[in-house]
């Protein structure tokens, strides 16, 4: 695990935000089981899908976890210890109201649900107490978004691309942001733990 910045950084998060394409069923399914029942914070997921998924994503995910994990709705007050999943061919906002909303406009970066446009929402409503995190993926989708919670003074994490089933998003994200932490893949879901639990990482 690298850290990108040599200052120790203690911070109070609300939520996580969490990116993910090629190879994210089994990377998700290797961290959410990490999180403990206690876990603090929500956690929003963009995994890229194809229009006609049925569900299995979430309701898989939901036997793993300690948390609920649930397809997100439309006009749902963001809750602690919950999980949401965009569900297909929507994207998924965070308001300014910490409320979630579902979009069917345009695709970005040829993306619905697209990743940037949850952690670009998320990150004018939550600032510095928001983690962005990039998993494995083939594109680039993702990078713009960490970017912007950066500049809002929140931190990113990027899974190592060395444990990637695909390294293109973290390569991208890694290569345009001052990424905070490198994260291999099995040490992932206990290094968010930990930083949710108000466990330091300088």
């Amino acid at each position: 695990m690298k850290n990108r910045q040599n200052s120790i950084r203690i911070q109070t998060f609300e939520a996580i935000v969490i990116g993910v394409s090629a190879g994210g069923l089994a990377a998700l399914a290797r961290i959410l089981p990490k999180f403990k029942k206690d876990f603090p914070l929500a956690v929003l997921i963009v995994q890229h899908m194809r229009r006609d998924a049925d569900g299995f994503l979430w309701r898989h995910l939901d036997t793993l976890s300690r948390l609920t994990v649930k397809e997100a709705e439309d006009k749902e007050a963001i809750q602690p210890q919950t999980v949401y999943i965009a569900p297909p061919d929507y994207h998924l906002l965070v308001e300014p109201d910490r409320t979630l909303s579902l979009s069917a406009e345009a695709r970005v970066n040829f993306s619905r649900p697209s990743i940037d446009v949850l952690f670009e929402t998320a990150a004018e409503t939550y600032q510095q107490r928001l983690i962005g995190v990039i998993l494995t993926g083939a594109n680039n989708d993702g990078t713009r978004g960490l970017k912007t919670i950066k500049s809002y003074g929140g931190l990113a994490v990027v899974q190592s691309p060395e444990s990637a089933e695909s390294d293109a998003m973290p390569r991208s994200a890694i290569e345009e942001v001052a990424v905070d932490h490198i994260v291999p893949l099995d040490r992932m879901g206990r290094f968010l733990n930990d930083l949710a639990c108000g466990n330091s990482h300088g």
